[in-house]
């Protein structure tokens, strides 16, 4: 169940409440019972705004060029001890192979202080 932060004028509170998106909170009271806190001695009545926070990060695919552009070494499963380089650059092997340290991705190259 998503959570929505509300904030009080009359008693200067901002709440943490967990309710379903087709409901809405207006008063101190709804936010009250779905926070599960005592009222205290503000008016049952007294209204709510809801907090808009930032925005959840989110996930957006990126193509394994942008990766290399970025300097990001992308790695990908291919058998048993064999990972396959996707953003393989210059003179880096296409193939990484355990026990084979010339297949190491050339990190210092990517990395900057």
């Amino acid at each position: 169940m998503p959570s929505y932060d509300y904030f009080c004028e009359a008693n200067g509170q901002t709440v943490e409440v967990e309710h379903p998106m087709s409901k809405k909170l207006q008063f101190w009271a709804e936010v009250c019972f779905y926070a599960q806190i005592p009222m205290g001695d503000t008016d049952p009545e007294a209204p709510v705004k809801i907090v808009i926070k930032k925005a959840p990060g989110m996930a957006v695919p990126t193509f394994n060029s942008e990766l290399k552009n970025l300097g990001f070494t992308k790695l990908e499963k291919r058998d048993d001890g064999v990972y396959e380089n996707m953003t393989a650059t210059g003179d880096e092997k296409r193939y990484m192979k355990r026990g084979d340290p010339t297949s190491l991705p050339n990190f210092k190259d990517k990395i900057e202080d």
